[in-house]
């Protein structure tokens, strides 16, 4: 008997014999009963807890309570099912800018049953039609603000289309009763799916069962965090982006703490945010935590304790300089979202700044060699993952058998761990420059390019060349763009020789204006390659 109505998720899912080993789910935290809705954990019980009258999702215009996005969640869950026909199972895409009714969509099509599928605002009709189609999406729920790029999708699954924010969705919800019984599913069925970045052609779905996005709750934020019920988060990283749910929607609501949610998290308006409602704890990605530096004196932030930062490696010089403007240290963590969340990352006792960090409870990592041998100590090599969560690609056995390797998550990084069993970034796999035989870490060359007081930021690749194989190339950013000229290309590559190895030196430069960055702040390397 098959658990959904619709079960295209489930019937997609790798074989078990291609899916990674799951360990550490024997331990108390992380053992989870065969009957399982992660939304019971994440906001039902705070009702039956009597937390219902706490804050819960806070903005610049408002605050709702938990009773009230439990309310709001279950008249959405009402609308879902009884006037948009969603069947257990159905895919239900999202698609709204980090605001209450977003996460209140959220918890509704998991108590109604369905699967979600939260997507990025940025994202146009084209990336949105290609989702879609690929998941074989029937319900989309979007902030009436982003209906344009909607209306314009074409779709054959597509059956429904609903928008909100003084629109028909709350029409629909005025009469429905505020309480619903949640569907009865499995601890392993799925919850969500997650596209990872590139949505052109056939993009991976990355698929989490509901025992994933509660037990991650009791990995990083309890080994990282210590969060209570008193603290406030905001961020950065918008929902659709697995950081950004698990920094600003599960890990505030598990512990019954709240969160502060910003639409156009500006660093202005985030530092304008800890200000005024004394946010305890802040999720950004480092090009932000770098710009967010140089207004920091503007703004009391005494209240903030916690500052994390993940999506792309977090330069020494970033960690550095946001600890001398504040004396607050940044913790760094690597997740994917083929991982659901951060699985390395540091705590105040074992921090070692420039470090990423060790595997946290729940988790365990190796760094091997092309064999899949492990590696001497300080060795670079493939960083392999295992834990509570792991890859699940829906309908992609391919890709699947390159991500999971005897039980195992390659996550396509190149590490190095030291003799204190601490995980140094060395490099994505994809952005390792072999030049004249020697083996450059584009991170290596920008951690040290960002070290120079006329440069703002950067990114390096590797260029083609005959004679070498390939070059540095650098693309940077200066503080001051009129200063952009070749005295000052030859003034940064005499400059590197002198502070670090003369063959990492950046043998061509680019000036510009900005760097290609996606909706996360990650650098978009391939299109500088």
């Amino acid at each position: 008997m098959k658990h959904y109505a619709d079960n295209f998720a489930h019937d997609n899912l790798p074989s078990p014999d291609l899916q990674p080993d799951y360990v550490f789910l024997d331990l108390p935290q992380f053992r989870q009963p065969e009957m399982l809705n992660c939304v019971d954990q994440l906001l039902d019980k705070h009702i039956r807890n009597g937390h219902g009258n706490a804050p819960c999702l806070r903005t610049f215009e408002y605050t709702w309570t938990y009773q009230e996005l439990y309310e709001k969640s279950n008249q959405i869950a009402h609308v879902l099912v009884e006037d948009l026909g969603l069947k257990s199972g159905n895919r239900v895409l999202i698609r709204s800018a980090n605001n209450p009714m977003m996460v209140a969509v959220w918890f509704a099509v998991l108590k109604a049953g369905g699967i979600v599928v939260a997507t990025m605002p940025l994202l146009r009709a084209k990336e949105l039609t290609t989702i879609i189609n690929c998941a074989e999406i029937s319900h989309a729920i979007c902030d009436h603000s982003l209906a344009d790029e909607m209306h314009l999708v074409k779709s054959e699954y597509l059956q429904s289309v609903c928008f909100y924010g003084n629109s028909r969705l709350e029409e629909l919800m005025q009469d429905k009763p505020k309480t619903f019984s949640n569907y009865h599913t499995k601890s392993d069925s799925i919850a969500l799916i997650g596209f990872t970045s590139g949505t052109t052609g056939l993009p991976k779905m990355t698929s989490h069962f509901h025992r994933d996005v509660v037990n991650i709750c009791e990995a990083f934020p309890k080994y990282s965090l210590q969060p209570t019920a008193d603290d406030i988060f905001t961020g950065s990283p918008p929902l659709g982006f697995t950081f950004g749910l698990g920094g600003l929607v599960l890990f505030p609501l598990y512990f019954g703490a709240s969160t502060f949610l910003l639409e156009k998290p500006t660093p202005d308006m985030l530092l304008q945010a800890i200000q005024d409602y004394k946010i305890t704890i802040c999720f950004t990605a480092p090009t932000a935590w770098r710009i967010i530096t140089t207004k920091v004196r503007d703004f009391d932030i005494s209240s903030l304790r916690k500052c994390v930062s993940a999506g792309e490696t977090l330069p020494l010089k970033v960690w550095q300089d946001w600890y001398d403007a504040t004396g607050l240290k940044i913790i760094d963590g690597i997740g994917a979202t083929e991982m659901l969340h951060i699985f390395i990352s540091s705590n105040q006792d074992n921090m070692k700044p420039g470090a990423t960090g060790v595997a946290i409870t729940g988790y365990e990592a190796k760094v091997v060699d092309a064999a899949g041998n492990e590696v001497a100590v300080n060795e670079p090599g493939k960083l392999m993952v295992r834990g509570i969560t792991g890859c699940k690609y829906l309908n992609r056995e391919d890709k699947q058998r390159e991500y999971v390797q005897k039980g195992w998550n390659f996550t396509g990084d190149i590490f190095r761990k030291d003799e204190d069993g601490c995980f140094w970034f060395v490099a994505r796999g994809d952005d390792m420059i072999i030049s004249s035989g020697y083996n450059i870490a584009a991170i290596e060359v920008e951690s040290v390019l960002l070290t120079h007081e006329e440069i703002l930021e950067c990114a390096v690749v590797g260029l083609p060349d005959e004679e070498r194989g390939m070059l540095v190339c650098a693309h940077i950013v200066l503080k001051d763009a009129a200063k952009a000229t070749d005295n000052m290309k030859n003034h940064i590559q005499h400059w590197f020789k002198e502070v670090a190895a003369p063959y990492k030196y950046p043998r061509v430069i680019y000036f510009t204006e900005s760097l290609p960055k996606t909706e996360t702040g990650k650098i978009q390397r391939f299109k500088l390659k």
